[in-house]
C-alpha cells in the first residue's frame, strides 16, 4: 500500500510537470495570433504569408505525433520532456533574433518539433499513473489547462507585444523553456507506473505490428476523422484567425479581441473536464460528440453568417465555440476503450496528428482565400481584409463542424466506457 501510494504521489508530480510544458506550449502554438500585425510589417507578408509561416509549427507538431507515441510507448519522459522544452527553447529564441521570413518559419517548426511531446506526455502519464476510470476525466483536466493556458496567453501576450514588442515576448518565452528542461533533467525519473503488470507484454508486438493493429480498426480512423472536425476549427480561428476577424467585426483594438478569442478558450476550459465527467457518469460519448458538433455547427453558422450580431451575444456564441470543440477530448476516451494498453501512446499519437492536421493544411489555407478575395486595400502598406473576405475564408469552420456530426451521428460506435482489452493483461475481456 505505501509504494502504491507512494508511486501514485510521484505520477501526480510528473502530471503537474507534463501539464506546466503542456500550457507552455500552448504560448508558444497561439503566439502569432496576437502578433499578425507586428509580424507582417517585420517581415512585409500578406495573410497567405502569415498563415504559411505559423502553419510550420503544424507541420513538425502534426506528423511527429506517431513518433512521439511510439516514443512513449517504450522511453520514460525524463529525456523526452528535456529534449523537447529546450527545442522549444531554441526555436523562440532563433525567432525573436532574426527578420528573415525562411529562418521564421524554421523557427516555427522547432517550437511545433518540441511542442510535439507535450499532449501525449500528459495522455501517458495519465493512462500509466492513474486508475481507467480516471481517464476521462483527467483527459478533461488536462484539455482545461491547455486552454487556461491559451486564454491567459491571449491577452497577457497581446499586452506584452503591445509594450515591449514580440521580440522580446519570444525571447522570455525561450528562457523558460531553458530552466524547464533543466528541471526536467533534474528532478523527473523514469518510473514504472503503479501496476507492473502491463509491462510484463510490453515488447510482445512490434512497433509497426503495432501500428498496423491500430490502422486496420475502423473505428480508429473515424474517431480520428471526428478530431480532425472537431478541433479544426480551434486551429483554424481561435489559434491564428479570430483576433484579427474580430478586430475587423466589432472594430475593436487587438487587446479587446484577444480577449474576446479567449471567450473560446474559457468555452474548453470549462467544459472539457466536465465531459469527461458526464460521460463516465451516463456511460455514453458517441452521444456527447454527436450533440456538440451539432451544436457547433449551429453556432458557427449565426456566428459568421448572421447579421448584426452584437459583442454580447458574440461572447456566448464564442463561448458555445468553444464548449462544442472541447468534446474531442472523448476522442482520446475511446481511443484508450479501443485499444491495447501497450499501443495507447501510438494509438493517441495518430489520434492527435489528424486533430492538428487542420493546422498544418487550413491556417494557410484561409490565408490564401483572404488573400484571393481581398480587393486591394492597405493601411501603412498592411493588407487590409474585409468582412465578406473573411467570411468567405472562414466558411471552412462549420463544414468542419458538418463533418464531424454526420461521422459521429452514422460511423463511430459507443464504446459505453468499457474497454476491449483488460487494463493490464492486454487481452480481450
Amino acid at each position: 500500500m505505501n509504494s502504491f501510494h507512494h508511486s501514485n504521489l510521484r505520477g501526480v508530480f510528473i502530471y503537474a510537470l507534463a501539464a506546466f510544458f503542456l500550457f507552455y506550449e500552448t504560448l508558444l502554438q497561439i503566439s502569432p495570433s496576437v502578433m499578425t500585425v507586428p509580424l507582417m510589417e517585420a517581415f512585409q507578408i500578406n495573410a497567405q504569408g502569415l498563415g504559411l509561416m505559423a502553419s510550420c509549427y503544424f507541420y513538425s507538431y502534426t506528423f511527429m505525433q506517431v513518433p512521439v507515441g511510439i516514443l512513449f510507448d517504450h522511453i520514460g519522459p525524463r529525456i523526452l520532456l528535456t529534449f523537447a522544452s529546450f527545442i522549444c527553447a531554441i526555436g523562440a529564441f532563433c525567432f525573436a533574433d532574426t527578420d528573415s521570413l525562411a529562418m521564421a518559419s524554421f523557427a516555427r517548426f522547432l517550437m511545433g518539433l518540441g511542442s510535439a511531446f507535450a499532449f501525449i506526455a500528459a495522455l501517458t502519464i495519465v493512462a500509466r499513473f492513474f486508475r481507467p476510470e480516471l481517464f476521462a476525466v483527467l483527459i478533461g483536466l488536462t484539455q482545461f489547462l491547455s486552454a487556461i493556458g491559451a486564454m491567459i496567453g491571449m491577452s497577457s501576450l497581446s499586452f506584452l507585444t503591445d509594450k515591449f514588442g514580440y521580440q522580446n515576448v519570444l525571447l522570455f518565452l525561450g528562457f523558460i523553456g531553458i530552466v524547464f528542461s533543466f528541471i526536467c533533467l533534474i528532478f523527473v525519473r523514469n518510473f514504472k507506473s503503479r501496476d507492473q503488470r502491463d509491462h510484463h507484454y510490453e515488447n510482445k508486438l512490434s512497433v509497426f505490428q503495432g501500428m498496423y493493429e491500430i490502422l486496420k480498426n475502423s473505428q480508429n480512423i473515424f474517431i480520428a476523422i471526428f478530431s480532425f472536425s472537431i478541433w479544426s476549427p480551434i486551429t483554424i480561428f481561435a489559434i491564428l484567425w479570430a483576433v484579427p476577424y474580430l478586430r475587423a467585426r466589432f472594430d475593436v483594438s487587438n487587446l479587446q479581441a484577444s480577449m474576446l478569442s479567449g471567450i473560446i478558450w474559457i468555452g474548453v476550459a470549462c467544459s472539457a473536464p466536465f465531459v469527461g465527467y458526464l460521460s463516465e457518469k451516463i456511460k455514453r460519448r458517441k452521444t456527447i460528440m454527436a450533440s456538440a458538433a451539432v451544436l457547433g455547427f449551429s453556432v458557427s453558422i449565426v456566428f459568421f453568417y448572421v447579421p448584426g450580431v452584437s459583442i454580447q451575444f458574440a461572447i456566448v456564441l464564442l463561448y458555445l465555440f468553444g464548449m462544442a470543440s472541447s468534446t474531442q477530448i472523448l476522442s482520446y476516451a475511446i481511443v484508450k476503450d479501443i485499444n491495447r494498453p501497450t499501443h495507447i501512446a501510438a494509438a493517441v499519437g495518430v489520434n492527435n496528428m489528424t486533430a492538428l492536421i487542420g493546422g498544418a493544411l487550413l491556417q494557410p489555407f484561409v490565408g490564401f482565400l483572404l488573400q484571393r478575395f481581398w480587393k486591394g486595400n492597405t493601411l501603412e502598406s498592411i493588407p487590409v481584409y474585409s468582412l465578406g473576405n473573411y467570411h468567405m475564408a472562414l466558411s471552412i469552420v462549420p463544414l468542419c463542424f458538418l463533418i464531424g456530426s454526420m461521422v459521429s451521428i452514422f460511423f463511430i460506435k459507443e464504446t459505453k466506457c468499457t474497454p476491449t482489452y483488460d487494463p493490464y493483461m492486454d487481452h480481450l475481456i
